[in-house]
């Protein structure tokens, strides 16, 4: 069943149409990906879902509800949670206070720090540094703390954008590795990722988007075994 469907999505930025018509759906209990070069749309596709961008048509339903005009708030408390590009963590705040904003839109005090103790045991790290002003963490350190902040939601769907960029290797498996451990959690996750071959590695399904438009889709598997693909986005072939 799908808990996220869009169809004939379209964006502009003025003159310029970013997304030009695009459908696809994220399952329960899927991880799906969309890959794609610099500038392709793939984060206008995810500013558009979480409702950071106004489209100009299409339709979203998110659980069974046409969420096309809802504010952003609203999404989150309908049980979606975005992890932005570029992490946008508060760095003067402690890392716990940060976590503790991620919980916002619950009102269940006693299961959110429930939630807080969670995040803790899955990332071990920030249990250490709960303390700690959260601009002074490393670069993965502040990656771990913005998907954390956005699990104290207790999201149905976790969108996240570009979650490897800027990380080093050691840093991008420990990620997805998490990744991986919150979906088998229950978590229905969509990715937005340029590093094509740890997005398809991860993913159940994916789609790739080239200048507006998605122009393959496929499992995981078949597109890392797509020819064009492994030319164009894994940097492999002639």
């Amino acid at each position: 069943m799908a808990l996220l469907n869009v169809e004939n999505l379209q964006v502009s930025y003025g003159l310029i149409k970013a997304i030009k018509g695009i459908s696809f759906h994220v399952d329960e209990g899927e991880i799906v990906a969309l890959i794609g070069t610099n500038g392709a749309g793939k984060t206008t596709a995810m500013h558009a879902v979480a409702k950071l961008l106004t489209p100009d048509s299409g339709k979203i339903e998110f659980a069974g509800t046409d969420v096309t005009k809802y504010p952003a708030h609203k999404i989150v408390r309908l049980g979606m949670s975005q992890v932005p590009e570029g992490r946008r963590i508060f760095q003067e705040l402690k890392v716990r206070d940060n976590l503790l904003l991620g919980a916002f839109s619950r009102k269940d005090k006693a299961e959110f720090l429930g939630t807080l103790e969670e995040m803790y045991s899955l990332f071990p790290i920030l249990k250490e540094r709960e303390n700690q002003i959260a601009g002074t963490l490393s670069g993965g350190e502040q990656q771990m703390l913005a998907v954390a902040r956005a699990m104290m939601s207790h999201p149905k769907l976790l969108l996240l954008d570009e979650p490897s960029m800027g990380l080093s290797p050691l840093y991008v498996g420990q990620i997805f590795g998490m990744i991986k451990k919150i979906n088998e959690s229950g978590v229905t996750v969509f990715l937005v990722e340029q590093n094509a071959k740890q997005a398809l590695s991860l993913a159940d399904r994916a789609y790739v988007l080239e200048t507006g438009n998605v122009i393959l889709e496929g499992t995981g598997k078949e597109l890392l075994n797509n020819e064009n693909v492994r030319k164009a986005y894994l940097g492999e072939g002639e």
